[in-house]
């Protein structure tokens, strides 16, 4: 995954378990911060009710953005698999 696939909203899911955290490989955030610049994110982990139970500071290859719609090739092309 390349850090300029990433933008502020996007919704993610991790890549890896952080059970230092309590969050598993599958679980789904949401990109609240772009830090360091753009290559670590803030993502914040709610439930269904909206109450947030982590925020935590990830890398890219920590995380994989989601997507809801059908990625065009021209998309494809351009993204690096981690």
């Amino acid at each position: 995954m390349t850090t300029n696939s990433v933008k502020l909203l996007d919704v993610v899911a991790l890549t890896v378990d952080l059970p230092e955290y309590n969050l598993w490989r599958g679980q789904v955030g949401t990109v609240v911060e772009m830090l360091a610049g753009g290559i670590a994110f803030e993502v914040e982990f709610s439930d269904r009710n909206g109450r947030t139970y982590e925020s935590i500071g990830l890398r890219p290859n920590q995380i994989m953005v989601l997507h809801f719609e059908p990625i065009s090739t021209d998309a494809k092309s351009e993204m690096v698999k981690a």
